[in-house]
């Protein structure tokens, strides 16, 4: 249970090595109730996933919460299908980004509900010029390539990028996992069911925090058994893909709960429509400010990286919660 309230009782630990503490844990099973143990009732084998510092990532310090700003080279995605779809317009959305961001994400490929595959090709000449351009303009920062395809991603990692950010957790392409492994790529495993085009058919779980972090978990044992060291691997429980509201408030609610698989946790809701049904906004682009509340929940729960559209306006948030918290410390 994360915690950042200045009054730290003595006992209380430091949740992954971060910004947050706990005093107590609570545990979730199958056909039981939740209940909370103490952490003085935990041993020492139960403890080491939630309070151990997690190793950099991408080149970055998982010690502070770090922005991901989005950048869409796509004609269709959600929320800027379309905007930076030119290289030119590309590259300067993700320079300005980089004022307030730590990672930039590129995309060639829309993942929203019913969107369709994107050949191989097409992805490549979206995302790998704009990379290496940045590169050339000498952006020195992460840039993770956010794609399900080893090509995407080898032509990516050839052109700059430092990050791979893959919505199927290495289950769409066969290839991806030994691509990964022998580019020595940091790895984000997000959580989804199905494709994009079928996942918002009925999403249905028999209880969808296990399932999820039960699922999390197996992807992290099978990247390793790739040759992906656990070091390199980062988690997103995948708000909005293949969910529905009532998932992905479960999954918010108790975000903390990923910190016991023991990596980095990565949360990307911006812009999604639960945020405009609970807002009542049905522009996407209207709706930062329910983002702005999403993430800063995220992180007071200390997720380590939020994925955002609005970087200036995260950034700003980040920087006021921060200092409410940490000003306030003891």
């Amino acid at each position: 249970m994360a915690m950042t309230d200045a009054a730290r009782p003595d006992g209380a630990l430091t949740l992954a090595g971060g910004w947050c503490w706990f005093d107590r844990v609570e545990v979730l099973e199958r056909g039981q109730p939740p209940r909370i143990v103490a952490v003085s009732d935990l041993s020492a084998e139960q403890i080491a996933p939630l309070s151990a510092a997690r190793p950099e990532f991408g080149g970055l310090a998982m010690d502070a919460p770090r922005i991901m700003g989005i950048l869409n080279v796509t004609p269709d995605s959600f929320s800027d299908g379309g905007r930076f779809l030119r290289p030119e317009a590309a590259v300067m959305q993700a320079r300005q980004m980089a004022a307030g961001a730590e990672i930039i994400d590129i995309g060639g490929e829309s993942t929203r509900p019913g969107a369709t595959e994107v050949a191989v090709d097409e992805e490549i000449a979206r995302t790998a010029p704009v990379i290496a351009a940045l590169r050339a303009g000498g952006l020195e920062g992460a840039i993770s390539i956010d794609t399900r395809k080893a090509a995407v991603a080898r032509a990516a990692f050839g052109a700059g990028a430092t990050i791979l950010n893959d919505v199927t957790a290495l289950q769409f392409d066969p290839a991806m996992a030994g691509v990964a492994a022998d580019l020595g790529a940091p790895v984000i495993l997000m959580h989804s069911v199905a494709t994009p085009e079928t996942m918002q058919d009925d999403p249905w779980y028999d209880d969808v925090l296990l399932d999820v972090y039960d699922a999390l978990a197996a992807r992290l044992a099978e990247a390793e058994a790739a040759g992906i060291p656990r070091a390199r691997l980062a988690v997103d429980p995948g708000i909005g893909f293949g969910k529905t509201l009532a998932h992905n408030l479960a999954l918010l609610n108790r975000l903390s709960l990923f910190h016991g698989l023991g990596v980095p946790v990565l949360l990307g809701a911006s812009r999604k429509r639960f945020i405009g049904t609970i807002g009542a906004e049905a522009e996407a682009a209207r709706r930062m400010p329910g983002s702005l509340a999403v993430a800063l929940a995220g992180v007071a729960q200390g997720v380590q990286m939020i994925r955002v559209h609005d970087v200036a306006e995260t950034r700003q948030a980040l920087s006021l919660w921060r200092a409410v918290t940490e000003g306030g410390a003891r």
